[in-house]
């Protein structure tokens, strides 16, 4: 990867500021495109696998924050964006870095400051993608490792229960592999090679995580839009807010739901598997999560047990890594 020359698309109107960001940034090894316009923009993004985009904010076309939010509807799109601008405010900035923009450069910019904020966009981008990769890797092999007693037992239940939509709550301490189980039972399932959508929520932006948003005609997928056709991977749920139980509840009830701020409505198609600790439990008892949404979850619940309670399954885990890691 040291020797990784990463493309950088820099889009501005502006000749003068557009030649010498480029040249700077070919004098650093990158890669540098240049487009003058929106549709320029477009184009290029299209046709090149981009690393990161520097993108001004005003520009004659289409300014640089529309063309933002159209991007970052795309559940596809992953690449960095750094927003410039030599005349916006801060509340520009904070909107820019809401919508999902890496960062933030006031034009002109110092050398050092341009150089160590595309430097760290560019690192923490290759670094996610390489992880995404790894992950796909790992997700190769949905087989969960182990021949012990309760390993067997485990995937025997799976595969039964791949062949109904029942929704399926996996309890457990962190860490003891309750996405991997779920991947198996995707694997064994009628809705085997669809897409797999797992989704942690943060309590502030919940219900536009899991429903999406709409905003001034802009429409922005949420978890439950990206995982039609396929398994909606919920895990800690815990924390979500009473309203967004609710509406996560009438979309299971009814198959329906809307996004945040829209009206149309979407049709919730995919099968739900939960992850969750005892911790979900209590809250149900202590009134903070919904009892009949809590219940909707699991349908049926399985518990995995942490490693400790079947370490006869750690030699063969060790040799498994061993193979994949050398």
């Amino acid at each position: 990867m040291n020797n990784y020359k990463a493309k950088i698309l820099v889009v501005d109107d502006e000749p003068d500021i557009c030649g010498l960001v480029q040249e700077i940034l070919q004098d650093e090894g990158y890669t540098v495109f240049i487009a003058k316009n929106a549709e320029q923009a477009r184009d290029i993004k299209k046709s090149e696998h981009l690393d990161l985009i520097l993108l001004d904010i005003w520009m004659p076309d289409t300014d640089g924050i529309t063309l933002l939010k159209e991007w970052v509807a795309d559940a596809s799109f992953s690449v960095p964006v750094i927003m410039m601008s030599g005349h916006a405010t801060i509340d520009t900035a904070v909107d820019a870095t809401k919508l999902g923009a890496y960062g933030f450069l006031e034009k002109p910019s110092s050398l050092a400051r341009l150089l160590l904020t595309v430097q760290r966009a560019i690192a923490a981008y290759l670094l996610q993608r390489e992880n995404k990769g790894l992950k796909r890797k790992l997700a190769g092999s949905t087989d969960p490792v182990g021949r012990s007693e309760f390993a067997e037992c485990i995937k025997g239940q799976l595969k039964r229960l791949a062949q109904h939509d029942t929704n399926l709550m996996f309890v457990g301490e962190h860490g003891v592999g309750k996405e991997l189980y779920a991947r198996f039972l995707q694997s064994r399932s009628s809705r085997e090679g669809e897409v797999f959508v797992e989704v942690s929520v943060e309590q502030e932006r919940a219900a536009v995580e899991l429903f999406g948003q709409e905003i001034a005609g802009d429409a922005r997928s949420g978890a439950l839009e990206k995982a039609r056709g396929g398994l909606l991977y919920l895990s800690d749920i815990s924390i979500i807010d009473a309203d967004t139980q609710y509406k996560l509840l009438i979309a299971l009830k009814t198959g329906f739901f809307v996004r945040v701020g829209g009206s149309q409505k979407l049709v919730a198609d995919f099968r739900v598997v939960t992850s969750a600790t005892d911790f979900l439990y209590k809250e149900v008892l202590a009134g903070r999560f919904r009892q009949d949404l809590y219940y909707l979850l699991n349908e049926v619940e399985l518990k995995i047990e942490p490693l400790r309670e079947h370490s006869e399954d750690v030699p063969e885990l060790l040799n498994f890594y061993i193979d994949f890691f050398i």
